[in-house]
């Protein structure tokens, strides 16, 4: 999927869903990641908070308990308009959303105590614009290796054929290059069992693991086929591949930022 075509994608579903899929029937084995939990736990009442590719903003406004202040950002117009009106369902007013790219992140410098981004890219040096000194940063991104056998069956996905953890390396080297240290990474491949097809298709039409999915010839039956070869008792089984970094922004022994 090209950049252009990801982007209408992305608007698309954002003004349709947000990214929302509390109400997917999916049974999950294994440990999974959240870094929003982990956010809570690391979270001051004083604390200011971004979150990087915030989408419909469910994730921030589940912590609003949790800092002072927190700020969403997003590229989608389609999105953040989702976010808003949960926003406004919410009654929370400590929360904020703005349309904005996290190539060009508008805030002033070191504003910012945490920073996080689930499963949308990042600037490594824009994050380190605006964290504070000795601010944290958490992200969670999909890696090459996740829905691996929907892929297979489909000969086309994302990220598909690229070397798996070749992301992560790319985010750890841009992330010492812009001056974070103390960088610590968890992965996770988690089983994933959907209760029925209907989770499965809303899933593929919701999200860009199969580009174009339902628009080429031949997809439902190759949809069809996978489900009844990995159809178990739990449901059909996939899986979920995550990897977690967790750095903080690096302080000279004087307490420089480096």
């Amino acid at each position: 999927m090209k950049e252009a075509e990801y982007k209408a994608f992305y608007d698309r579903v954002g003004q349709s869903n947000g990214w929302d899929f509390s109400k997917l029937k999916v049974l999950t084995e294994g440990m999974q990641a959240d870094i929003y939990e982990e956010v809570r736990q690391a979270c001051k009442p004083s604390d200011l908070l971004l979150d990087i590719g915030t989408g419909g903003g469910e994730a921030v406004l589940a912590l609003r308990d949790s800092a002072l202040l927190l700020v969403g950002i997003d590229r989608s117009p389609g999105m953040i308009r989702t976010a808003k009106a949960n926003l406004a369902k919410s009654g929370a007013s400590n929360v904020r959303f703005v349309e904005m790219d996290a190539g060009q992140i508008d805030f002033p410098t070191q504003f910012f105590n945490l920073v996080t981004c689930r499963h949308a890219g990042f600037s490594a040096r824009q994050v380190a614009k605006v964290l504070c000194q000795d601010g944290q940063f958490l992200t969670q991104q999909v890696a090459e290796g996740d829905k691996l056998n929907l892929k297979q069956a489909f000969g086309r996905g994302q990220s598909y054929g690229e070397p798996d953890g070749a992301l992560l390396q790319r985010y750890k080297l841009e992330l010492a290059e812009a001056g974070f240290s103390d960088i610590q990474v968890a992965e996770f491949d988690t089983a994933e069992y959907y209760r029925t097809s209907e989770d499965l298709i809303f899933l593929l039409k919701h999200t860009p693991i199969i580009p174009g999915f339902g628009q080429e010839k031949g997809d439902f039956e190759i949809l069809r086929a996978f489900m009844e070869q990995n159809r178990t008792e739990k449901g059909i089984r996939t899986n979920a591949k995550r990897f977690r970094i967790r750095a903080r922004m690096g302080l000279e022994p004087g307490g420089m930022r480096i």
